[in-house]
């Protein structure tokens, strides 16, 4: 049996849940952290988003019908709360998809844990730039080292498709990089 199947098991079972959900933060916190970090920029927001993303596991085990890994489960729920957290923050606050991205961007560069060099920073811009699920895509595939297929058990996308999606946006990333 494996150790995340081992896990669940114990999550699963009342009287050993919350030792076993403390193991799970400390396998998973920092990961699930820098996968929703990507997401929503700043580190005070991957923070709430984390939270929030720990109480629907930790609500939701029961429910997990062990269909895909633990591993990518979690990854799909931190990706939903950091959507839903976007969602909810950009429509407060923004008229059009173009002050979303100026903010983000600036809110990244003023954070403190931000140590980008120039490289960084215009990477950073081109992806920004991106549609929303092809920034995804391509974060997860180039900064997390995802396979095509843990991202498409996360995004329900065909697997062609985000390879299409992925390449796509690596040659953008070669076409503008250095101009």
């Amino acid at each position: 049996m494996s150790k995340d199947a081992e896990l669940v098991k114990k999550l699963k079972d009342s009287t050993l849940k919350d030792k076993a959900f403390s193991e799970l933060l400390n396998v998973y916190q920092e990961r699930l952290y820098w996968h929703i970090r990507k997401i929503v920029s700043t580190h005070e927001n991957a923070d709430d988003v984390l939270q929030n993303t720990f109480i629907r596991i930790y609500k939701s085990i029961l429910k997990f019908e062990e269909k895909s890994s633990l591993h990518t489960w979690m990854y799909r729920i931190a990706y939903n709360e950091s959507i839903r957290f976007l969602e909810k923050n950009n429509k407060k606050r923004y008229d059009n998809i173009d002050e979303v991205s100026d903010s983000n961007l600036e809110a990244l560069f003023e954070d403190e844990y931000f140590d980008g060099d120039e490289v960084q920073i215009k990477l950073n811009k081109i992806i920004d730039g991106f549609k929303e699920k092809q920034k995804r895509v391509f974060q997860m595939k180039y900064f997390e080292d995802m396979s095509f297929r843990q991202i498409s058990e996360i995004l329900d996308v065909s697997e062609s498709t985000l390879k299409s999606t992925y390449y796509s946006a690596v040659k953008t990333i070669e076409e503008k990089i250095f101009l």
